[in-house]
Formats: structure tokens, C-alpha cells, sequence
């Protein structure tokens, strides 16, 4: 759905590991180019020896900018993005991001950030942890986690995964821990690399740096980032709101649906891949 001119030129805004990238470098000629994005230093390590590929190593917000920059004013033909942490993310102790190892409170995508967990959880007021857990976590009991965290760093800061845990124990729902941690996680996660504000320029940048008749791919793992994405498809707006003009009122979304619902994953593919199991996959193609 995304290669349709094995010549052109293409985006994987979310580098990661890879895979992504190796997989449309397959289907593109001598004369195909692929431009990739990754904030993250340890992607480098996984870039294919293929002069085809050029890694930039920065944010996808970015994406327009760059591409100019790169010499690419004329437009792309396909962008990708899989939205959320890399497996590599999850997999290094030391980074943060999964409450599976008892490590630093870190999260950062780019490890050179300012902003960590550790200082979310440590310096952000109950008001503001409130919010970013009832928003960016879609937690009903936002509220108590808030005032749990406060209570604990009472004692002194929380500076690990297993502190945090700790804090928060008493309120951990019996056989659902892990699902009431992973939107903890995500909602920490999301607040340190400013990820829904990122994916909102993204979003923008992508539309001003595809020809017509490019199309844009993303996936997506929870449903603030379907949320908006959906609604960009649609309106060309992040919030769904159609733009209009004075003269001729409600303008027509820039983009075509080439699905007409998320493609998620298959029984069998969760079974191989269990990250997969809240993937959503939507495409669109510039009118």
C-alpha cells in the first residue's frame, strides 16, 4: 500500500530497528532513494550498507524542513511512520522504558534530552501528574496515582522503575497489573518525548512534503495517536475540524482513504509478534 513507484523516493520517519526500512529498500530500484528518521544514537547501528538509505539523525517533527534541506522540494512519494517505542527501547534495561527491569526512571527517546521520567515524577506538581495520567494514560483513578506518587517522594525521590512500582502498589488492580502500569508508562512516556505534539507537526510536515498522489502510512498503538491521525485523514486537521474558507466555505480533505478501517493484525501475527496486538495501520493518499 505504500511503494507504488519502485523509483521513487520514500520516508521511514521512525527508524528504530530497521526492519521497516530494509523492508521498502526490497521493493525500490537502482533509482529508488529512502530518507529515514531517528532521534535515537543506537539506531545507527542497525543502518543497512545500501547507498540508497540516508539516515537523519533528529525528531520526524522535522520531517518538511529536512527533506528541503536534503533537496528533496520536488516532494516524496510515500512516507512511514510506526509510531511509540522500539523493541530495542523496551529491551535495554538501562533506558527506562519498561517497568519489566528495575532501572533509572529515564524514557528518553533521544538520550541527550533535557526532560526524563525521574524529573516528571520528582518536580511536576499532583495537579500536573493528574493530567497527564487521566490525559496521555486514559486513567480513571489519575487522581489517586497523583497523590500516591506525592505521598512517596515525601520520603525522599523516586529515581527507579521499582520505586515508582512501589508507590503506586496499593492501587494496582488484581490481574490487570500490567495493563494499569503499561498506561502509567505510556502516560510518562509520552510527556517526556512530547510525542502527541511531535506527531501533530509530523502529521502537518508529512502533508506539505508528499506529491500528489503520495501516500502515508502509520501506525499506530493507542488510541490518542488513532485519534489523530484518523482525524488528519479525514479533515486534514489534527482535531478533526475541517478547514474553510471565506469564499467557498468547507474545504474537501487533501487525502484519500486507502483503508477504510485500521488494518490490524491477524491471530496468527500476535501469536509471533505480541507487541503487534494493539497495532492499527491506516493509510491515506494525497489528492
Amino acid at each position: 500500500m505504500l511503494v507504488t513507484d519502485p523509483d521513487g523516493i520514500y520516508v521511514d520517519a521512525t527508524f528504530g530497528g530497521g526492519g521497516h526500512s530494509r523492508g521498502i529498500l526490497s521493493m525500490l530500484s537502482e533509482k529508488g532513494r529512502l530518507i529515514a528518521f531517528d532521534t535515537d544514537e543506537d539506531a545507527r547501528a542497525n543502518l543497512p550498507e545500501d547507498n540508497r538509505i540516508t539516515l537523519i539523525h533528529n525528531n520526524f517533527r522535522f520531517i518538511h524542513n529536512f527533506l528541503l534541506s536534503e533537496g528533496y522540494s520536488g516532494g516524496v512519494n510515500g512516507i512511514l511512520a510506526d509510531l511509540g517505542v522500539s523493541s530495542h527501547q523496551f529491551d535495554t534495561a538501562e533506558r527506562g522504558f519498561s517497568f519489566r527491569f528495575d532501572s533509572r526512571l529515564d524514557m528518553r527517546m533521544n538520550s541527550k534530552g533535557e526532560n526524563d521520567a525521574e524529573n516528571v515524577i520528582n518536580s511536576y506538581s499532583k495537579e500536573e501528574l493528574e493530567r497527564l495520567f487521566r490525559v496521555y494514560g486514559e486513567l480513571k483513578e489519575s487522581g489517586k496515582i497523583a497523590a500516591a506518587i506525592c505521598l512517596a517522594r515525601e520520603s525522599g525521590p523516586i529515581r527507579t522503575t521499582g520505586e515508582l512500582g512501589k508507590a503506586i502498589e496499593r492501587l494496582l488492580p488484581k490481574f490487570e497489573e500490567h495493563k494499569f502500569l503499561a498506561k502509567i508508562y505510556q502516560a510518562l512516556r509520552i510527556e517526556v518525548n512530547k510525542e502527541m505534539r511531535s506527531l501533530e507537526k509530523f502529521l502537518c510536515g508529512s502533508l506539505k512534503s508528499l506529491k500528489t498522489g503520495g501516500r502515508i502510512a502509520v501506525i499506530t498503538y493507542h488510541s490518542l495517536e488513532d485519534r489523530m491521525v484518523k482525524n488528519f485523514f479525514k479533515s486534514g486537521t489534527t482535531d478533526g475540524e475541517a478547514k474553510s474558507d471565506a469564499l467557498y466555505g468547507r474545504l474537501p480533505s487533501p487525502f484519500r482513504a486507502v483503508t477504510k478501517k485500521p488494518v490490524v493484525p491477524a491471530e496468527e501475527e500476535i501469536k509471533s509478534n505480541t507487541r503487534a496486538r494493539s497495532a492499527k495501520l491506516r493509510v491515506a493518499e494525497k489528492i
